[in-house]
């Protein structure tokens, strides 16, 4: 009987929570192979979430007996995931690295050719600050959500349609709800082709998705895209500290990409940097969600508020594109205000997809990719504005 029990030991014992977790992870790791949602994420999350709940969390600790100075003392050792998640997460290293990838993936050219884009770049973050409030709000109906400002401000930045940005932003305010957010980030990313369509035409017209846009934009000189990485930089940094860091990270892998000089750097940046810690981050985000955190009401919330926010971003942006066409006597084809959120460079082409599909010789993509560009400056930006918010009640 005693060689039982010790065999019995031996085994991790699940609860339902873990096992019902276990399949969620083992779903997120189906959806990126299969039906390849945000693989180089959802699949490093969804792995990270299988080991939180065999016990190896980005929480875990482990206490070892070790032999120091000739005497026998416990000591407590960082599981391997929470040796990851304070590495990266906790410093904010591994969004910061992400978003030097994604500046020396990035051309301004386009947003610089078309200075109104900024224009839908502002309006697609309207997805944030209206499910903050809504957020909010829903946090005095339901006192038992525990939620004050810093989670509706957490739950707002899904809005951004930014992965690295909504990590960023939960890891030093909300990072209790970091699992959650991050998914529902993501996931909401990976279905844009799903998700905007719909909206975009019920919002336009066919005579508004055939609207020819002329592209004959001002020459771009190459001193111009160079100096344009360290005024924005600069000027960013003075108007919300806050965004600093991620409006920094961002510009500088730009500015390895356009200075043609370190093309080494660059093509680090975009490889073995962003690949490395989109890994690690997987991992350590989805070594969060474990049953106990993962599976209560408010994470269903958050999944909807998520969607919420995603949809505000996109009708307020149709919105403003609309608006645009009126002025300009429908020089601007209002597709291209659904572009103005971070997801580069998915939204932009799913709004060329849309115009082509109606008229096969309408190319919009370039006009796109201006409004796309200013979306991921305006999700940075909205991302500082959100922490100085919060900080400045806190």
């Amino acid at each position: 009987m005693g060689n039982l029990g010790s065999i019995v030991d031996t085994f991790y014992l699940l609860s339902w929570k873990e096992v019902v977790m276990i399949v969620i992870g083992l779903v997120l790791i189906g959806l990126a192979i299969i039906k390849e949602y945000e693989p180089t994420l959802l699949l490093p999350i969804g792995f990270g979430c299988v080991l939180a709940n065999l016990g190896m969390s980005s929480y875990q600790t482990m206490t070892v007996t070790e032999i120091v100075n000739g005497q026998i003392t416990e000591v407590v050792r960082p599981g391997f995931l929470k040796v990851i998640y304070d590495m990266g997460i906790t410093t904010e290293l591994f969004p910061l690295l992400i978003f030097i990838g994604v500046g020396a993936m990035i051309d301004f050219r386009p947003l610089l050719a078309m200075p109104k884009m900024v224009i839908l770049g502002a309006a697609g973050q309207f997805g944030i600050y209206g499910t903050l409030i809504f957020a909010s709000f829903l946090a005095k109906f339901i006192p038992s959500l525990g939620w004050g400002l810093p989670e509706a401000a957490s739950i707002g930045t899904i809005g951004a349609i930014d992965g690295p940005t909504a990590i960023y932003v939960t890891s030093k305010i909300a990072p209790h709800l970091l699992g959650p957010i991050a998914v529902a980030a993501y996931s909401y990313m990976s279905l844009i082709p799903i998700i905007q369509p719909p909206i975009m035409k019920a919002m336009t017209s066919k005579a508004d998705r055939r609207i020819h846009m002329e592209y004959a934009p001002k020459p771009v000189s190459h001193r111009a895209i160079v100096v344009f990485p360290m005024l924005v930089t600069i000027a960013i940094s003075i108007i919300s500290p806050a965004a600093a860091p991620l409006i920094a990270a961002l510009m500088l892998g730009n500015l390895l990409k356009e200075s043609q000089v370190v093309e080494r750097l660059d093509k680090a940046a975009q490889n073995e940097i962003i690949n490395v810690s989109t890994l690690f981050l997987g991992l350590a985000v989805g070594g969060t969600m474990t049953g106990d955190q993962f599976l209560n009401f408010g994470v269903l919330l958050i999944m909807l508020l998520g969607l919420l926010a995603f949809i505000l971003d996109t009708v307020f942006g149709v919105i403003f594109g609309q608006i645009m066409k009126v002025v300009t006597g429908r020089k601007i084809n209002p597709l291209i205000g659904a572009c103005g959120i971070s997801a580069f460079p998915m939204a932009g082409r799913i709004a060329a997809q849309i115009a082509l599909e109606e008229d096969d010789s309408n190319f919009i993509l370039m006009h796109a990719m201006g409004a796309n560009t200013a979306g991921q400056l305006g999700s940075v930006i909205a991302g500082g504005v959100l922490l100085a918010l919060v900080q400045g009640f806190m």
